[in-house]
């Protein structure tokens, strides 16, 4: 019997490197539906000894399903290890890794193999069998996880033809160019419905034409199928599909932007009662310092008696207020978009004073706690509004 798998609904989330947190919490099943991909404090090295060579450092990254997300850097930056490590190519060696809700660090070689059976991969090198046809190559890596051959056979002439080999699919590998070799690849990478696709300069051997066709099925696959892709390039023809543009400098994620979010963030605290008198300029500086956040229904999003490091400001869904007093917790507000909350702890400078949990999918663009006070040193109108919010809620 074929295996079948479940397709999760697409959803689209992402956590700026400056305000991504590094406790264990985090990886928790409850947003496994949310991401395909979560890393905390994310070290490697090569070698041992004196000889021993760190290359990646306390990286911090989500990727959302559904979500493209295109890995820019300079060449020996540590990008295409970090794909491998994602991929289960190479054992973590220390720090978080969870892939598809599987914690790679944990796993065993045979379970990395089911993981990656759920991955599919394009690298540079495009490790086609040289004994095998183009058609051939693409129905092997179906066998994992459907037996039928007919379906199989289907499926890979399917993709094939998507990427106009309609007519080579018969060729092997020697019978095809650089550009046709890179196809197939991507072929078979796609045809099994992976649910993560990992891909390290897809378009390198393909002329213009072609690359953009590979990018455009990319981002029509990712969106239909709530496959994730992270690619990594230095072809800036293709940046526009990305959903989020990660930027890797000698081992570590520096910048982590949201595509065409910055404007829409913009409008969105215009409409907010605590943003709504800054000026165009303040606005936009506070924009691109905030960072979208997602949380599944019964996650905490602040705990009561942690230190205040974000002001949250909810995009999408529904917040409850807990406060626990003399061992008894109670709800005392419910919120919902627009409303913002873990002002109190950043102004003040004590603990939270309340918990808050997700009631239920909740969206929230978050502002860390430096950039929060120099908006209020900035600005006297935020400082205002904050004063009359704070009185309100005595």
């Amino acid at each position: 019997m074929a295996r079948r798998r479940a397709r999760a609904s697409t959803a689209f989330a992402s956590i700026n490197p400056r305000s991504a947190t590094r406790r264990h919490a985090d990886l928790r099943e409850s947003s496994d539906d949310l991401f395909a991909v979560r890393v905390r404090g994310l070290n490697h090295s090569f070698g041992e000894g004196e000889l021993r060579k760190q290359v990646l450092f306390d990286n911090q990254l989500d990727l959302a399903r559904g979500e493209i997300v295109i890995m820019t850097g300079p060449s020996g930056s540590g990008k295409t290890t970090l794909l491998t490590l994602i991929g289960g190519l190479r054992t973590v060696q220390q720090g978080q890794l969870m892939v598809l809700g599987r914690e790679l660090h944990s796993l065993s070689a045979k379970e990395l193999v089911d993981v990656r059976r759920d991955v599919g991969f394009i690298f540079q090198a495009h490790n086609l069998f040289d004994s095998l046809t183009a058609l051939q190559n693409v129905s092997m890596s179906m066998e994992l996880w459907d037996d039928d051959p007919a379906a199989i056979r289907e499926r890979a002439i399917e993709i094939l033809t998507i990427l106009g080999l309609e007519k080579r699919i018969h060729y092997k590998p020697d019978q095809l160019s650089g550009g046709q070799k890179q196809r197939v690849a991507i072929a078979r990478a796609l045809a099994s419905h992976p649910q993560l696709v990992l891909a390290d300069e897809p378009t390198a051997a393909l002329d213009r034409e072609s690359g953009r066709d590979v990018v455009e099925l990319l981002h029509k696959f990712a969106k239909e199928e709530a496959c994730t892709v992270l690619m990594v390039t230095h072809d800036n023809r293709i940046l526009d599909v990305a959903d989020r543009i990660v930027n890797m400098v000698d081992g570590r994620v520096i910048s982590d932007v949201l595509v065409q979010e910055a404007a829409t963030i913009t409008e969105f605290l215009q409409r907010n009662e605590l943003f709504k008198n800054l000026s165009a300029g303040t606005l936009a500086e506070v924009a691109d310092k905030v960072a979208l956040e997602r949380f599944a229904a019964g996650d905490v999003v602040i705990r009561q008696g942690d230190p205040g490091d974000k002001l949250y400001v909810i995009r999408s869904g529904k917040a409850e207020v807990h406060v626990t007093k003399d061992g008894q917790t109670r709800q005392v507000a419910s919120l919902g978009p627009g409303d913002f909350f873990g002002e109190a702890a950043l102004i003040s400078g004590e603990p939270r004073n309340a918990t808050v949990r997700a009631g239920e999918t909740l969206e929230v663009y978050t502002l860390g706690k430096d950039d929060f006070k120099r908006v209020i040193d900035a600005s006297p109108p935020f400082r205002d509004v904050l004063r009359r919010v704070l009185f309100a809620r005595q």
